[in-house]
């Protein structure tokens, strides 16, 4: 049997972080600078430190790296093409984030260029092997609105529930039925009123909801 060669691998977290903003699902992504990279974009991510888990390694990435400090966050998949990295053989442990885009104020260190939200639609040149990270993560998404209540963590406290269904409309890329998608979102008591009304804007006032639970739940939505 041949003896298996020396490793040196290296291990980091990269997170995509997602919102919904002017009708788009859009990406947090942030600018390199460093060779052989300079001028793409990537995901924020890097290497987990010797007493991290690669969740809190993930959390601290988002704040240090975005300003991101409170986002829904939850493994997506591991990325270990040998070729993945120009630099050096390196695995990653990719995570979702969701956050409310007004929640965000976006900031970043003068290790990149610039930070900013792309639409999912209209990518730019990408490092790494992040046009697959972000293409995975999407359909993860997608598939998690179908089964689960997870779009408590793109939306602001409180919504109108035609906000709702546009963010639903959004990530998925289709139009949903308006009466059937109310009524379900109704009877399985996903939302709440608050008895409050929106104003401020060029419609009459719509009746604002909350969502009943703002922790990810297992539920049929669609």
């Amino acid at each position: 049997m041949k003896p298996a060669s020396p490793q040196s691998i290296l291990v980091a977290t990269d997170a995509v972080i997602f919102t919904v903003q002017e009708n788009e699902l859009r990406v947090l992504l942030i600018q390199m600078i460093k060779a052989p990279y300079e001028g793409m974009w990537a995901v924020p991510g890097g290497l987990i430190e010797q007493d991290e888990t690669t969740e809190r390694a993930a959390r601290r990435i988002l704040k240090t790296q975005t300003g991101v400090a409170d986002a829904h966050l939850e493994q997506l998949a591991a990325f270990d093409a040998p070729e993945r990295d120009r630099l050096g053989r390196v695995i990653s442990v990719a995570y979702i984030a969701l956050v409310p885009s007004e929640s965000v104020a976006l900031k970043t260190t003068e290790k990149y260029a610039d930070i900013r939200w792309w639409s999912v639609r209209k990518l730019p040149a990408l490092a790494y092997d992040h046009k697959s990270v972000i293409s995975e993560a999407t359909a993860r998404l997608r598939s998690k609105l179908e089964y689960t209540n997870v779009a408590w963590s793109l939306l602001p406290k409180v919504f109108t529930l035609s906000q709702l269904q546009d963010a639903y409309e959004v990530i998925l890329a289709r139009k949903l039925d308006k009466r059937n998608f109310r009524r379900r979102v109704l009877e399985l008591k996903l939302v709440e009123p608050t008895g409050k009304q929106s104003i401020g804007n060029a419609h009459r006032p719509a009746e604002l909801f909350a969502f009943k639970r703002r922790k990810t739940e297992y539920i049929d939505v669609l």
